[in-house]
């Protein structure tokens, strides 16, 4: 990995969450993904279930957030560090109660990811805090 193909990476990674469609959703992942919403948590341990819990379907590990109604959530990733394959992004992830509405939830996130040899992330770590209200 490169900063650039990180990016392009981050970027196919909004678009998918935005689709929730499960060929964009799956085609980010390797096989044997590891993907954890928190450092805490046990791993979805294979793409259909990635895919299943970012579709807000089956057995949910705590983590999964509901979908979002289109034009309630926009997002801006960019990698800080890579090195080989493991990358580590920041972001902001914002969210509207109705889609014309104003922004109402913040958060601050970061991302640590390592990617196989075709691009496709193999372990994913989010962390995240919503911003205070005063801060925004």
């Amino acid at each position: 990995m490169n900063y650039e193909s990180a990016q392009r990476w981050l970027d196919d990674y909004i678009a998918a969450w935005l689709s929730f469609d499960p060929a964009l959703i799956g085609a980010l992942f390797s096989d044997d993904i590891a993907y954890r919403y928190h450092p805490y948590d046990e791993p979805y341990r294979d793409r259909d279930a990635v895919v299943a819990s970012w579709l807000g379907e089956g057995d949910d590990q705590g983590g999964a957030s509901d979908v979002d109604e289109p034009g309630t959530f926009e997002a801006h990733y960019r990698p800080i560090a890579v090195d080989g394959t493991v990358v580590v992004a920041q972001g902001v992830s914002s969210y509207r109660d109705t889609p014309d509405g104003p922004i109402v939830r913040v958060y601050d996130n970061c991302f640590v990811m390592r990617f196989d040899d075709a691009g496709r992330c193999q372990e994913f770590t989010e962390f995240y805090v919503q911003r205070p209200a005063s801060a925004e």
